[in-house]
């Protein structure tokens, strides 16, 4: 009975839904997690929870909440790439190609200081269907700048909820919170949003968690630029964006597929053009200057070209 006054709470309607205070949020998130609740009882509370929109504070209560089942590893000199786990459906994904780029780069600049790259996966989750970093890493070899979190091994109880999920089939609460769990304990964390009131909203509700988090304007719910954007960083309380533009640096947007095939993406990745492997540098690019081991993004494109 203990889980009905959460789905009171925030179902009732709009004269007598209330946000819901962090030890509810821990409590429900617990019920959910441990099964102490019903499919029913769950998918009722999520979807009432997202119509009556969740605050920041019941998200920062939610990651809260979800962090104390997360087993740890530490990859030290690290950003985590907060990667959707829904799935893509236009692109490629270009992360594989970053162990080589990494490589060539500390080789001719030893004096910069490493960084690591941590990303997670785990099944496709909704509210779409594509494909997930998970069945990419699948396919590597083992790297030495990339490390990559498996969910069914951190979080096994958040794995195990997918099937719900997919029965509820729309984005919940757990959708947005899930990106940036840090399994790896890293230092910095970049994710993506398009909209202003989610970049505020992912900073406030993360930030906390690290020495310093940045949000980009990139492609397909991922950290990975494929087109012009911006991306925005948090100086001195304030949060401030900054644009660039691929041409500027010579290079092209690629084509975007209606439904890239996995077989597609890896051919890619497997026999990349000259574009692509650019692409991908000015993505490495962008990591090595946010995390401050360069000095500015062109001095960063500079030496990693």
């Amino acid at each position: 009975m203990r889980f009905h006054k959460y789905i009171k709470a925030v179902g009732t309607g709009v004269k007598g839904n209330r946000d819901l205070e962090e030890n509810e949020i821990i409590d429900a998130i617990d019920m959910i997690l441990n099964k102490e609740a019903t499919d029913s009882q769950v998918g009722a509370f999520l979807v009432a929870w997202r119509t009556k929109l969740e605050t920041n504070d019941e998200l920062k209560a939610m990651v809260k909440a979800l962090k104390t089942y997360v087993k740890t590893k530490k990859v030290p000199d690290s950003i985590e790439l907060g990667y959707s786990f829904d799935g893509r459906v236009r692109n490629p994904f270009l992360f594989p190609l970053y162990e080589n780029i990494l490589k060539e780069f500390y080789s001719n600049n030893p004096e910069v200081k490493r960084l690591n790259i941590v990303i997670s996966g785990d099944l496709v989750q909704p509210a779409k269907k594509g494909l997930t970093a998970k069945d990419i890493f699948d396919e590597m070899k083992e790297c030495e700048y990339l490390h990559f979190f498996d969910r069914k091994e951190y979080f096994e109880k958040l794995s195990d909820f997918t099937q719900l999920r997919h029965e509820l089939g729309l984005r919940t609460a757990f959708n947005t919170v899930e990106k940036l769990l840090n399994p790896g304990l890293s230092q910095y964390a970049i994710t993506t949003a398009f909209h202003k009131p989610y970049v505020k909203k992912y900073i406030e509700i993360f930030n906390e968690y690290y020495d310093d988090i940045f949000v980009i304007k990139a492609s397909e719910g991922s950290p990975e630029v494929f087109k012009n954007g911006k991306y925005w960083k948090l100086i001195d309380g304030e949060i401030k964006d900054f644009s660039f533009d691929l041409s500027e640096y010579g290079i092209e947007t690629p084509q975007e597929y209606e439904n890239i095939s996995k077989q597609e993406a890896l051919e890619i990745i497997n026999n990349p053009d000259q574009n692509t492997i650019n692409l991908a540098k000015f993505n490495i690019a962008i990591l090595l200057y946010l995390t401050n081991r360069i000095e500015s993004l062109d001095e960063a494109w500079q030496k990693i070209k």
